[in-house]
């Protein structure tokens, strides 16, 4: 009898293991598509209307942050303030599909091409009327991910006004990657900055610049510019620099690479952050609010209703029932502990980097997920796990990937980056001559070591860069 007892429970304890490795793996929009999928499958398992905080069960309005959670636990920690938080529009329920509803599986393939892959992220904010026509605009997408047709051929193809078209586009515009479906680099610029706007402030004149004089940039005619929309040299240069670090007037380069620098692999793409950092009152020396996003908006709970049906059944009936029942109960423990993970992996990650997530890439500092892993008593492929394929919003309002503060290298990337910008426009350096001044900086690197990180960073040879500045 014992012997069985100890079978049951060690056959409990690994699948409750391997079925929160498998959660721990999954990002916000894999795990939204699992939890839909067990709540389609078990009757036992449901998602409450209400919105309440994941830790402390307080109820929550649709837009509100938990007011307990998210404060400092002592006015003297500099710590982060790390909690789970519930999405505010990441979970669709299965009461909101219906006729004409698709499933994850029907708008899903193994290797999709761009327009699949945009058209995915739209199936439930467009019309079932509409989708035929995205699908349409979508496979005119060139490889930069742009739409050359005029809208009123559109419109009269499908016998439908421009007005329509034009709506469906700017749906278009607003998946990732954002800006794809415009007509120009300019206006796949301007809906990146509107995107940006919505999370952080951003000066006016960057917009000018986009609509007026975005050739005058590229060509880094500062000068000529500053005097054209009558704002400082200063401004024009810290709007370039906004510009390459945020925006990409040729979205489809950001997802697919392109035909003269193709990407080897198809790259992780995060059309919504997993983790959202800010700045307390905006003070970097306060503490980092980190926000672990959910991908659903109420509670995941046993039905009430299921659990009164077991106790009214036959015995035959309530084994069915039961085993219905273990199933969700199992399902919400491994979601809890997949959650509970991430918080305490971000909590050391946040406190760790919280120089590099203030100051930039030059300060990041060595880390690495074997001595995380030995912090948080668990094992190295638990913390792969849980990093594998997450994004984090910065504090600038930019989504990378988590992995990048592990990257051992940025730090050194960086610091190339800054040699080069200060070196002498008609002298650019060598290869060798960077490895020299890095050495300097403390960094000790082969001078092929540099070409790549070069190459990394989209920065032309010097050569390259030498014919680059005559333009």
């Amino acid at each position: 009898m014992y012997q069985r007892q100890f079978q049951k429970l060690q056959h409990q304890t690994t699948a409750h293991l391997a079925q929160t490795m498998t959660l721990l793996t999954m990002n916000n929009e894999e795990l939204s598509h699992e939890i839909e999928k067990v709540l389609n499958e078990n009757p036992a398992l449901e998602m409450s209307s209400e919105r309440r905080c994941p830790h402390c069960k307080r109820i929550l309005s649709p837009e509100q942050i938990c007011p307990i959670c998210s404060n400092p636990k002592s006015k003297k920690t500099d710590e982060s303030i790390v909690f789970l938080s519930p999405s505010r529009d990441f979970y669709k329920s299965r009461e909101q599909g219906g006729e004409g509803f698709l499933s994850s599986d029907e708008i899903t393939s193994n290797h999709e091409n761009l327009a699949e892959y945009v058209l995915r992220q739209l199936v439930f904010d467009l019309e079932q009327e509409d989708r035929e026509i995205a699908a349409f605009l979508l496979n005119l997408l060139d490889e930069d991910g742009l739409i050359h047709e005029e809208d009123i051929n559109t419109a009269r193809y499908f016998h439908v006004s421009i007005a329509r078209i034009q709506k469906i586009r700017n749906i278009i515009k607003r998946a990732k990657p954002i800006g794809v479906g415009s007509s120009t680099p300019e206006e796949a610029l301007v809906t990146q900055l509107e995107i940006l706007g919505e999370n952080q402030d951003i000066p006016k004149y960057i917009k000018n610049i986009v609509i007026e004089g975005l050739g005058l940039l590229s060509k880094k005619n500062y000068e000529t510019l500053s005097k054209k929309l009558d704002i400082t040299e200063e401004s024009v240069r810290n709007a370039a620099d906004f510009i390459s670090r945020n925006l990409n007037p040729y979205p489809a380069r950001t997802y697919w690479g392109s035909v003269r620098n193709p990407t080897a692999d198809i790259p992780t793409v995060y059309m919504k952050p997993d983790v959202i950092i800010q700045k307390l009152n905006n003070d970097p020396k306060l503490p980092l609010i980190v926000e672990v996003i959910l991908p659903y908006t109420g509670t995941l709970e046993i039905n009430a209703l299921y659990k009164k049906a077991i106790q009214q059944a036959n015995t035959e009936k309530k084994n069915d029932l039961k085993s219905d029942l273990d199933k969700a109960s199992l399902f919400v423990k491994c979601l809890q502990q997949r959650n509970n993970t991430m918080q305490r992996l971000l909590e050391k990650i946040t406190n760790y980097q919280k120089e590099f997530i203030n100051k930039g890439e030059k300060y990041i500092h060595p880390m690495t997920r074997a001595s995380l892993a030995k912090e948080l008593d668990v094992h190295e492929s638990t913390i792969s796990r849980a990093v594998s394929s997450k994004s984090v919003q910065m504090p600038s309002g930019k989504i990378i990937p988590l992995s990048k503060f592990f990257d051992r290298s940025l730090g050194i990337r960086a610091e190339l980056k800054e040699i080069i910008r200060e070196e002498n426009s008609k002298k650019p350096l060598s290869d060798n001559k960077i490895a020299d001044k890095l050495e300097e900086r403390g960094y000790k690197v082969a001078r092929r070591t540099v070409a790549k990180y070069r190459s990394m960073e989209g920065i032309l040879a010097a050569h390259m860069r030498k014919k680059e500045k005559k333009v």
